[in-house]
């Protein structure tokens, strides 16, 4: 059994990480703590509230933290992800309520009540997490494990030409988490799905397919170029439909900016990494997060070579398999959605 406490800016590629996760019978989803990044965090967290209830899932406790960064303003992204953050993808209004709860409370209590269990998945800003090691500093040491998705390494940002969205959103926060790592063993430093990695993930209409056709669904899903921006799925699954509406929106969005019909899953591929169900390998370096220079605010530069003679803080995933990644992504998925039939 894997128990996974998740931290996201749900967001796209949040959702199907989480529906991902939602769908492993071996996984347990102790939390969700929410921030904002893609969205403003209540957002967030009734898009996971949502998800939730679409996947017949109840008693997953969702909890807001931080709705700002650390010391920057907060800037956040609907232009990629849509108003609501989960594209064109309409889910009713949960019947859940948000926790009481703060995600710094969460994120302490519930390591601390499981030393040496809980693997950590942060999928947006590190905000929230970076609050809890101010909090408990010995969460690394109490952690199964961290999987982060954020930062480039030697590869072109999809913020700035050298920062990823996540990290720029809170470089601070981000600076924080890596130098809470410095000096530990290294089966405990993060795993970092950087950009170089999960811009391999590229999901395109013949996923999409895929996923319907394993799902069972009656019609074909068929979400093309050429259709006009914003079709809405005509599926008779309602998760396929969630899935398809959302990813749409993330399709035309790539398309914009010249990158093709094609949708990056960073998200879902660091929850797939997260259990162990992806091969990756990494490689330990010493991660520097600028947070000084105007232009480079949000670089992340890694140390693979020891040249400053700092001890390593991050394990970089340097390879992957899209192909793999996906079977997983798609087969698994479309077992839950085949429980989801109305």
């Amino acid at each position: 059994m894997h128990s996974v406490l998740m931290d996201v800016d749900t967001g796209i590629d949040d959702a199907l990480a989480l529906v991902y996760l939602l769908s492993r019978p071996e996984v347990r989803i102790e939390a969700i703590t929410c921030t904002a990044g893609n969205v403003g965090a209540r957002q967030v967290a009734l898009n996971n509230l949502a998800l939730l209830q679409l996947c017949g899932r109840s008693g997953v406790e969702v909890a807001i933290g931080a709705e700002v960064p650390l010391e920057i303003p907060l800037v956040t992204t609907e232009e990629t992800h849509g108003p609501q953050g989960i594209g064109y993808a309409e889910l009713p209004f949960p019947a859940q309520q948000i926790s009481p709860r703060h995600a710094v409370d969460v994120w302490v209590d519930t390591v601390r009540a499981n030393p040496g269990e809980i693997t950590g998945l942060i999928t947006g800003p590190l905000t929230n997490f970076a609050l809890a090691l101010r909090r408990e500093p010995a969460l690394p040491k109490l952690l199964k494990g961290l999987v982060i998705m954020g930062g480039c390494f030697n590869y072109q940002g999809n913020t700035t030409p050298t920062a990823e969205w996540n990290v720029s959103v809170d470089p601070h926060a981000a600076q924080e988490v890596f130098a809470a790592y410095s000096g530990l063993p290294a089966d405990s430093l993060p795993v970092v799905c950087a950009l170089e990695t999960t811009e391999r993930i590229e999901l395109r209409p013949e996923h999409l397919q895929r996923l319907g056709e394993a799902s069972g669904a009656q019609e074909p899903e068929l979400v093309l170029p050429e259709q006009p921006e914003g079709q809405r799925s005509a599926s008779d699954n309602p998760l396929v439909a969630c899935i398809s509406d959302a990813v749409r929106f993330y399709l035309e969005f790539h398309r914009l900016y010249g990158q093709g019909y094609v949708a990056h899953m960073h998200d879902a591929f660091a929850a797939a990494a997260a259990i162990g169900r992806t091969p990756i390998q990494t490689r330990p370096a010493t991660v520097h997060v600028e947070t000084g220079s105007p232009r480079l605010i949000g670089t992340t530069v890694a140390d693979f070579r020891g040249i400053w003679n700092e001890p390593p803080n991050a394990r970089i995933v340097t390879t992957n398999d899209p192909p793999q990644c996906f079977d997983e992504l798609i087969s698994s998925v479309a077992a839950l959605a085949r429980t989801l039939r109305p």
